[in-house]
């Protein structure tokens, strides 16, 4: 089957001329466009960015692209001296330029592909006119060529036996409490992660091997291009003859998918997005390949007056006017417990109190922790008896301090 020709260049929208550079902004300004991330839901946005990633691969490197430009495709079974050669002097005694005998014309450059399945047989039919001369074209004949390595192409490669792949990483946000942040804890989690296949242990197959029924075991199929036939790989068994039967119970993949509970340990002081690796809990990986990771995004809950920021803790304690006025010890609440604060004589509202070692623990650093800063807010009473209302004005006369005069005096 021909391969349909690609027009690469058009694709990104740049002349046969452009160089690497513009290649690279053509496909950076279409993939900002057509991202599946930017469309989603979008199939043709989805169809065009693949479109422009092959055009992409194929014109950002240079021995692709020189294959491209020779042959009007791209294949990887085509080495890029085929295309070097073809540029120095065509293709050898099959040009269309052959002497009467049908060897190669001299001096011709030899194109590293294997002839030896071609059947030319009906090219001399009709192909000479009245007076024994060849009335073919060369580029009626050379036309052709694009269709015919195309199909030749098309085959051995997708089945080839697979080598050992590792498994896929895989991604899961889990929500935990304040408390179990701080602390620690076991969290359990259910999760879908692919496995080995129990029935086939990963190989992907069954039983022994079996004649392929389209080779018939010799490895080679034929196939007509044009007014040509030659033989190439037989697609479906990879040129080996023989076909594996596919696994029944995972269809030949190898792994099946399963869910599967998790239970994992939370360490003191995990913090809010941070990343835990566990190691070969992934997808199972095929054909003997490691298994990939498990990574666990933390999302660490709120508390209602405490409020965490890396290791420390803030917190907003009240008190009361006597207190900040005269100085106090009082009672705070923190992580491990209630303790004790001394409030400095004075104190104003908004000024922060530091206890060292109060905070959360370090999750990455043993034996450490960091402090909690407490915020004082003082609490004005109200006042409604008289007696209460008398000793105020006495305090007021007795310090006539104007709060505002730095702010009024600046004016």
């Amino acid at each position: 089957m021909a391969t349909q020709s690609k027009d690469y260049y058009g694709t990104l929208g740049v002349k046969k001329t452009a160089s690497q550079d513009d290649i690279r902004k053509a496909f950076r300004k279409l993939a900002r466009k057509y991202h599946p991330d930017v469309n989603p839901g979008d199939k043709k946005s989805e169809e065009k960015f693949k479109e422009i990633s092959e055009a992409n691969d194929v014109l950002s490197d240079e021995k692709k692209r020189k294959i491209f430009d020779q042959f009007g495709f791209y294949s990887d079974n085509i080495d890029s001296a085929a295309a070097e050669a073809a540029a120095r002097g065509g293709y050898g005694g099959f040009t269309g330029e052959s002497t009467r005998g049908g060897g190669p014309r001299p001096g011709a450059q030899e194109v590293p592909f294997d002839f030896g399945g071609f059947d030319f047989s009906d090219f001399t039919a009709g192909a000479r006119g009245a007076e024994g001369r060849r009335t073919e074209s060369s580029s009626g004949f050379g036309g052709s060529f694009k269709d015919i390595f195309s199909g030749m192409f098309s085959g051995g490669q997708r089945n080839a036996p697979r080598g050992p792949q590792p498994g896929t990483d895989l991604e899961y946000q889990v929500a935990i409490d304040f408390w179990t942040a701080i602390r620690g804890g076991v969290t359990r989690l259910e999760i879908q992660r692919q496995e080995i296949c129990s029935t086939c242990k990963g190989k992907g197959t069954t039983g022994g091997p079996t004649e392929c029924p389209e080779c018939h075991g010799t490895g080679q199929v034929t196939q007509m291009g044009g007014r040509m036939k030659f033989n190439i790989q037989g697609p479906r068994c990879g040129g080996s003859g023989q076909i594996q039967n596919p696994c029944p119970t995972c269809d030949g993949e190898g792994v099946i998918t399963r869910q599967e509970p998790l239970e994992f340990r939370i360490k003191a002081g995990t913090r809010d997005g941070q990343r835990i690796r566990l190691a070969g809990k992934g997808n199972a990986g095929i054909n003997g390949g490691p298994p990939g990771d498990l990574y666990l995004i933390i999302k660490a809950g709120t508390h209602p007056f405490f409020t965490r920021v890396s290791d420390d803790i803030y917190v907003t304690v009240p008190v009361t006017v006597v207190e900040a006025a005269l100085g106090a010890k009082i009672e705070v609440p923190t992580v491990d417990g209630r303790t004790q604060l001394k409030i400095p004589p004075g104190t104003q509202t908004g000024q922060k109190l530091r206890l060292r070692d109060k905070g959360v623990p370090s999750a990455t650093r043993e034996d450490a922790r960091g402090d909690q800063i407490v915020e004082v807010k003082i609490v004005v009473p109200k006042v409604q008896d008289e007696r209460s209302k008398e000793i105020l004005r006495e305090f007021g006369r007795l310090n006539p301090e104007d709060p505002r005069a730095a702010m009024l005096n600046g004016e």
